[in-house]
């Protein structure tokens, strides 16, 4: 009896995928390891430079001896740790955002900034700051929740109502449509209310605003979506090859997809809430991810996560001392590498018009 064509493909690919899976395994756990390691060391550099250089024996002392006496551990503590943690939890929170996505939608061009949710959940801040003024940070974090869940929802519907479905190029046409209108919104919204000072930090995108509170509400939620990233990573290896395939092998896409898509608006939402409009990340790191280590999400997410935390933290150290003691916008330097990429994979991509 003939095997369905699908079905033969189906197989053909997961016996790829075992065969790649021995291969690059010990990829996946150098940069882990190694890249765990990398971290470490870039975010001592970066909290130690900056405006004010401090030396890593202070940085030392105001981790382990901190003295509140003592201007340059106050520094470290309330000024550059915070936002070290945060670069590194929202570098991490994009990349995987970005490989869930691409993985679930056999997207290349996937990413969380180009599908419309950055710039919902900017909208979503912009609504925060003319009508809710005051309003804690955890309630912003759920509005920037429900704005990623608006732009997500018309990019999608706008890409589907051609004949066709949702094709690559044309979310990301639908994205870009979206994200201008949602950000024009949002503009509009901070001229008319007189909040334009206040939204232009997240327009600009940077972790300089970044304290305590934040990190202490954000990290539960990135890490609670981090891990379930990790768990539905066998499940989007599947998704990667096809809804039809991933049904004939016995998974359930419709509650994947579901949960799936949860985990990208808690990692796009929380993001967004802290640093504002940076892109590119969810974009790049995912293809370089699978680049070095295969075609297995099981090692191409916690790779994305350690090699985007590691983008985020470079970027934050470069934005401070390119031009100093001014800051570069990170969104800035996040796009001189992001743009040609996207350009690169767009020629690529260009058939599915």
């Amino acid at each position: 009896m003939n095997q369905p064509k699908e079905t033969v493909q189906a197989v053909q690919d997961i016996k790829h995928i075992t065969q790649k899976k021995k291969g690059r395994a010990w990829a996946a756990g150098l940069i882990i390891i190694c890249g765990g390691g990398l971290l470490i060391l870039l975010l001592a550099f970066s909290i130690a430079k900056g405006a004010a250089g401090i030396p890593l024996s202070s940085v030392w002392d105001a981790l382990f001896r901190f003295d509140a006496a003592n201007t340059q551990q106050l520094i470290v503590v309330d000024l550059r740790l915070p936002r070290v943690i945060a670069s590194a939890l929202v570098g991490a929170a994009f990349a995987v955002a970005g490989a869930i996505l691409q993985g679930t939608t056999r997207n290349p061009l996937a990413d969380s900034g180009l599908l419309g949710l950055n710039a919902g959940a900017g909208f979503a801040l912009s609504i925060c700051f003319a009508f809710f003024p005051g309003m804690g940070y955890m309630q912003i974090i759920l509005f920037s929740f429900l704005g990623a869940a608006l732009g997500a929802g018309l990019v999608n519907g706008i890409a589907s109502l051609r004949r066709g479905g949702a094709t690559p190029m044309r979310l990301v046409l639908a994205g870009a449509a979206v994200s201008a209108l949602l950000a024009a919104l949002s503009q509009g919204i901070a001229l008319y209310f007189a909040v334009a000072q206040d939204l232009m930090f997240w327009t600009a995108g940077g972790v300089a605003g970044s304290n305590w509170e934040q990190i202490k509400i954000m990290t539960p939620w990135i890490l609670a979506a981090l891990l379930g990233a990790i768990a539905l990573s066998r499940s989007i290896s599947l998704l990667s090859l096809g809804e039809d395939v991933a049904k004939g092998l016995g998974l359930n896409t419709a509650i994947v997809n579901a949960l799936c898509s949860l985990i990208v608006l808690i990692l796009a939402g929380a993001s967004v809430s802290v640093v504002g409009a940076v892109g590119f990340v969810g974009l790049i790191i995912p293809h370089l991810a699978r680049y070095l280590v295969g075609v297995d999400y099981r090692w191409i997410i916690p790779s994305s996560a350690v090699l985007g935390a590691l983008l985020m933290v470079a970027a934050d150290l470069g934005a401070r001392m390119l031009n100093p003691p001014f800051e570069t916008p990170i969104g800035v330097l996040t796009a001189l590498v992001g743009v040609p990429f996207f350009l690169y994979l767009s020629r690529k991509q260009k058939r599915a018009l």
